[in-house]
């Protein structure tokens, strides 16, 4: 703590020297960076000397500041300011994909096989004597879609809605549910995007460890001591391990979470084709669970398409900030949806589409296996593949014409090894010879120099 630091947070608060009022000054000197992420802030007593105040007055400023996260205390250190994420950062989503059309075989891209995807041109077709969509006042989301949604629901929601994807879903109910210093429970290694979405919103990010069959209930269970205001999982084909949770994990974890108020969302972004039954902890908390169905990996990024379902007032707090901005999803794409979701030859092109890839998926972990490689999970179109060193695993890919994602911005806490994500949903052939390359790459250790 510097002199001037004292002197500038004494001359903001004035005669203002209420315990709030005296936080406001400092988060306004905070927020515009007089005060950078880092710096030591003053003792509670010098602070207290400086403003003639008692200093409980102070100590309970401190208490505001720390709940509104813009504190950290570190013992007899003392109080720093707590760096915050930028909204010009841009963070760990755009460390994954490399740039299209880049690789003769691109891995990176973590989105499904254009060439299984149902076409469109049937249900648009059906659509053609629909009466259009006129009124700015109609329900957001068709009645007829939304009877259906609810009938196919894991469990009962109070409300539910449709919203342009499940990244969409993310952010909003992020915006409405995160304040400032929430501590918010997450998969390690987890969702990049989810990840950024979190930080942006200046929560504090609880890693829960990844385990074989899911989420860790002892991880879970020392996260659940630290006080966290929400928690985000994804319920099957996680990305990146592909570890889906069965019905016995399922209640291990709603045995931890029952009587909290937390928060539960569950990202179901692969749905019908992640190659694993759905096991949803709304089942036994649906007033806690928000849960979020993606149509675009089964059905085609391009709808634009995820429902919502789950605890009342925070879908409806949700749809009510909406109807200032977007107000609903486009009613021609729900239409499209619609007829997708009822007609019998898309049902059976979705169900051919999960089997091929979860062929694709067990072809190469078999070959990668008698290579001596093993990965975990058993669904969805990811592979979670650990390696010698990431720089150089990633290099040694890219000189034979292969992309891959690298693993650190699916990381939350330290200590997870190396590891690469491989989207393998567009591979149907060559799983020998890939097996051989990825292999080689993963043994690379560190510190060896890899050319290009």
């Amino acid at each position: 703590m510097t002199e001037s630091t004292l002197t500038a947070i004494t001359n903001a608060v004035g005669t203002s020297t209420g315990p709030a009022e005296i936080a406001s000054a400092i988060g306004r000197l905070i927020s515009d960076g007089s005060i950078p992420s880092g710096d030591r802030l003053p003792t509670v007593r010098a602070l207290a000397r400086s403003l003639n105040v008692s200093p409980s007055v102070v100590a309970d400023s401190w208490r505001r500041l720390h709940h509104a996260g813009h504190l950290a205390t570190e013992g007899r250190r003392g109080s720093f300011v707590r760096a915050r994420r930028q909204p010009e950062d841009p963070g760990r989503f755009w460390q994954v994909p490399v740039n299209p059309h880049t690789y003769r075989l691109d891995l990176s891209t973590g989105t499904p096989d254009p060439a299984l995807l149902p076409p469109l041109g049937p249900a648009l077709a059906a659509l053609r004597d629909e009466p259009p969509v006129s009124s700015y006042l109609d329900q957001p989301t068709l009645p007829a879609l939304s009877e259906l949604l609810r009938e196919r629901w894991p469990f009962e929601p109070a409300a539910l809605t449709v919203v342009d994807g499940a990244l969409d879903a993310l952010d909003r109910i992020i915006a409405a549910t995160v304040n400032y210093g929430d501590r918010v429970l997450v998969e390690d290694p987890g969702f990049p995007p989810t990840i950024d979405m979190l930080e942006l919103a200046g929560a504090e990010l609880i890693p829960v460890q990844m385990v074989e069959g899911g989420l860790d209930p002892d991880s879970l269970s020392r996260g659940l001591a630290m006080d966290p205001s929400l928690l985000v999982l994804q319920p099957r084909a996680h990305n990146p391990t592909g570890w889906s949770h069965d019905a016995e994990r399922v209640d291990l974890l709603a045995d931890l979470l029952e009587g909290s108020d937390l928060l539960i969302i569950e990202d179901d972004h692969s749905g019908e084709v992640s190659g694993s039954p759905l096991h949803s902890l709304g089942t036994r908390l649906p007033d806690q669970v928000v849960h979020i169905r993606s149509f675009s990996k089964a059905y085609g990024p391009d709808l634009r398409l995820a429902a919502v379902g789950g605890s009342g007032p925070v879908i409806e707090a949700m749809v009510h900030r909406r109807q200032l901005g977007p107000a609903w999803s486009s009613r021609l794409l729900q239409g499209v949806l619609l007829q997708l979701l009822t007609t019998r030859a898309t049902a059976e092109t979705v169900a051919t589409a999960a089997a091929t890839y979860s062929t694709r998926r067990t072809s190469l972990i078999n070959s990668l296996r008698a290579h001596g490689v093993t990965v975990p999970g058993t669904s969805g179109i990811n592979l979670w593949l650990k390696v010698g060193d990431e720089t150089n695993a990633l290099v040694a890919l890219s000189a034979r014409g292969i992309g891959a994602a690298p693993g650190s911005p699916f990381m939350v806490g330290p200590g997870t090894p190396p590891h690469l994500r491989l989207t393998v949903a567009t591979v149907d052939t060559g799983y020998d010879e890939l097996a051989v390359t990825l292999a080689e790459a993963a043994s690379i250790p560190p510190g060896r120099r890899v050319g290009a």
